[in-house]
């Protein structure tokens, strides 16, 4: 899966908003099957992302597509995924995690409708989320589960289902998750995932929360981050892009770093600092993460 700066959640049953969502600029839509879908409205929310998936595959659209379906303990899951397992679905946001086991439950019955839709196995990729005591506690675990899992997303919202878990206060400053957003940042890295997504700012109208919160995160080593309103998209897309000027200077410290390779020398002086392969290491992905999103917005 490629980098996500801002994905959007869009109710599944709400007809036309995936669309605006794309018009806002994200990188990517979560249409919501669970929380923002009423109990009677699931059948409609099914054919309603069914539909939109297809639309969105059909326009070529280069925004990824997520789903975030009922969780296994649900009557609901199986119908879900036999809606959306279709070919321009990009992967699943899954709820309610709790260790390993339910990102292989969910990974064998994906393999089902991904055969029943002629699709190759495995196309579907999984961001396990974060939100429960157990799954926190079994982040690592979780990461390493199965070769479909593409990012975790870790849930730091107002009282929502993770406050009401770990039983804290939450806080604008975010000390009170600071230990299991740093584990979980932690815990993707070990498993080979390079782009951790958080989530999520409730406060609509506190669009400087929202960037304090992101940049946050960002220094954290988040990726991305799960967003509510497209008000928050421009927001999200900016802090997490890197800074054009760090984009610049790195640039100029790879090039200064060829050239003393070149000369046969394995460290160059830079900027008055000294530089050697590992700094150019981390230079060559912030520069590959530019140019990946200037792709994007140029397609």
């Amino acid at each position: 899966m490629r980098p996500l700066r801002s994905l959007l959640f869009v109710p599944a049953h709400r007809e036309g908003w995936a669309e605006k969502a794309v018009r806002a600029g994200v990188d990517a839509i979560i249409l919501d099957l669970e929380d923002s879908v009423p109990a009677g409205a699931k059948a409609d929310a099914r054919a309603t992302a069914r539909a939109t998936i297809d639309s969105l595959h059909r326009a070529g659209s280069p925004v990824t597509v997520l789903v975030r379906p009922n969780a296994l303990d649900t009557a609901e899951y199986g119908a879900d995924l036999g809606a959306v397992v279709v070919p321009g679905l990009d992967g699943l946001l899954l709820p309610k995690i709790y260790t390993e086991r339910e990102v292989l439950d969910f990974a064998a019955l994906v393999a089902h409708f991904e055969i029943a839709a002629g699709i190759d196995i495995g196309s579907v990729e999984f961001v396990p989320t974060l939100e429960t005591a157990k799954s926190l506690a079994h982040c690592e675990a979780i990461a390493a589960a199965h070769p479909r899992v593409a990012s975790l997303m870790v849930a730091a919202a107002r009282d929502a289902d993770i406050s009401r878990e770990v039983g804290f206060t939450w806080s604008a400053e975010g000390l009170e998750t600071l230990y299991y957003r740093s584990r979980a940042v932690v815990a993707c890295r070990a498993a080979g995932l390079r782009h951790p997504i958080v989530g999520l700012w409730q406060e609509i109208t506190d669009l400087e929360g929202l960037r304090a919160f992101a940049a946050a995160n960002r220094n954290l080593g988040y990726a991305g981050q799960v967003l509510i309103h497209p008000s928050h998209v421009s927001v999200a897309n900016e802090v997490y892009a890197p800074d054009p000027k760090v984009v610049e200077r790195y640039r100029r410290m790879i090039d200064t770093f060829e050239h003393a390779q070149a000369q046969g020398n394995a460290a160059a002086l830079f900027d008055g600092e000294h530089i050697d392969i590992a700094h150019v290491k981390t230079a060559r992905d912030v520069v590959a993460l530019a140019e990946s999103i200037d792709s994007k917005e140029t397609s």
